[in-house]
């Protein structure tokens, strides 16, 4: 394997499916791309020949995926949050995402590999933190009560408190 050029890279353990989950999520970020792919040899653990690593990059972020057997599965410990510019590009990544996958509160999902992703769009840190602490609060109400993060609602609930 090439080597990496970030400090931190993350690495989500899979199965076998890492080749087929890069492929995934390259396939829905629009700057992503597969930086190459590696198999196990004869010495094993795996069976010769199968796909040990696949590094991957979404957005500027590097990951590897692994193949690394049954052992561990992923849990809403760790989760990627992804910043949005516009409630399209939410919109798009939430339903992207959620298919085959499961809805969660406030902007969270799992998708189809049990890999946690928070969609957030950009201005939500603003409406929840809004020094008006009644607009903070009726921001955090709406938020709260949704599934996929709607900006313009949550802006639209501060500004009739």
């Amino acid at each position: 394997m090439a080597k990496l050029q970030k400090k931190i890279t993350p690495w989500l353990w899979f199965d076998d499916e890492a080749e087929r989950a890069a492929n995934y999520y390259t396939g829905i970020f629009k700057n992503s791309k597969i930086h190459d792919t590696t198999y196990y040899g004869s010495a094993g653990p795996r069976p010769e020949g199968m796909v040990m690593t696949v590094r991957f990059e979404l957005e500027g972020q590097e990951f590897v995926a692994l193949n690394g057997g049954p052992e561990f599965t992923f849990d809403e410990a760790i989760s990627f949050q992804v910043s949005c510019d516009s409630q399209k590009e939410v919109d798009e990544l939430w339903s992207k995402l959620t298919a085959d996958g499961q809805e969660g509160q406030c902007g969270w999902l799992k998708d189809k590999f049990g890999l946690s992703w928070q969609i957030v769009p950009s201005g939500l840190l603003e409406a929840l933190t809004n020094p008006d602490r009644k607009k903070a609060e009726a921001s955090m109400k709406t938020m709260l009560g949704m599934k996929k993060l709607d900006l313009a609602e949550i802006q639209r609930a501060a500004d009739r408190a």
